[in-house]
């Protein structure tokens, strides 16, 4: 049987999740949400449930740049590795979701890797 492509998303983030999880038990998540327009990462801590740091194009001041994303996925990159620090966070794992690692996804986790950020 045939899959929408919403439930083959599913799947795959599920998968890439459950891999991560096994892998960096006790590291913080570093988690991608994209849109077609906008694009928001989170640093989480699963084990206590909670949102240590986030940032997002949906913020005034991070919005978005131009025709191109990939620009706002590198300042939303650099901005949560900052955040992070502030917070006294200085690694984590990346979990791309189930997003291609490519284009904004990968320009995101390069200018975090640039800002001092391990993942």
């Amino acid at each position: 049987m045939a899959s929408s492509k919403r439930e083959l998303f599913l799947k795959r983030r599920m998968r890439v999740r459950n891999k991560l999880r096994a892998v960096n038990a006790g590291r913080l998540r570093l988690s991608v949400h994209r849109s077609s327009k906008n694009i928001s990462v989170q640093l989480i801590d699963d084990v206590a449930g909670v949102t240590v740091a986030a940032a997002s194009t949906l913020e005034k001041e991070l919005g978005y740049v131009g025709k191109n994303n990939i620009e706002a996925a590198s300042k939303i990159g650099a901005t949560i590795a900052e955040r992070a620090k502030a917070a006294g966070v200085s690694e984590a794992y990346f979990d791309r979701g189930g997003f291609v690692y490519h284009g904004k996804i990968k320009a995101l986790a390069d200018a975090a890797r640039e800002a001092g950020l391990k993942i």
